[in-house]
């Protein structure tokens, strides 16, 4: 068996799925057609902060939130909807992307530059340290 790296199945992702701009996800966010997912670890969103109304879903439980046959299946993920899926750079939200198109979502993207590139084009960032229930607070 030939070993594939990280790198490799990144590129295979991203080859099978929508990529999108900063511009193209921030146009999406204003006409209020896709529901944009953070897949960062909370740690992540309480040191750099969240793209305004972004929901929290993180990598590990992506796949058992989104399957509707999954014990662990939240209803606001339903096949029919648009996500748009975020990490830091754009490698686990291309792998994000993918897998949830496996599970038979089909209006799935991701930002290809990820959080990095939104808060770097200049965007508004949301505070997510002030409001985490993970943050321990005096």
């Amino acid at each position: 068996m030939t070993r594939r790296t990280v790198h490799d199945m990144v590129n295979e992702a991203k080859a099978q799925i929508e990529e999108l701009t900063v511009e193209q996800v921030a146009a999406e966010i204003e006409a209020g057609t896709a529901v944009v997912v953070d897949i960062r670890d909370i740690r992540e969103r309480v040191e750099k902060g969240a793209i305004p109304g972004a929901i929290s879903a993180p990598r590990g439980m992506l796949e058992f939130w989104f399957d509707p046959e999954s014990p662990y299946h939240q209803d606001r993920y339903q096949p029919e909807g648009r996500y748009i899926f975020y990490c830091a750079s754009g490698w686990r939200s291309a792998l994000a992307a993918k897998v949830i198109g496996e599970l038979g979502f089909g209006n799935v993207a991701h930002l290809e530059s990820g959080f990095t590139g939104w808060s770097e084009a200049g965007n508004e960032v949301a505070d997510v340290a002030s409001t985490s229930k993970w943050v321990k607070r005096d």
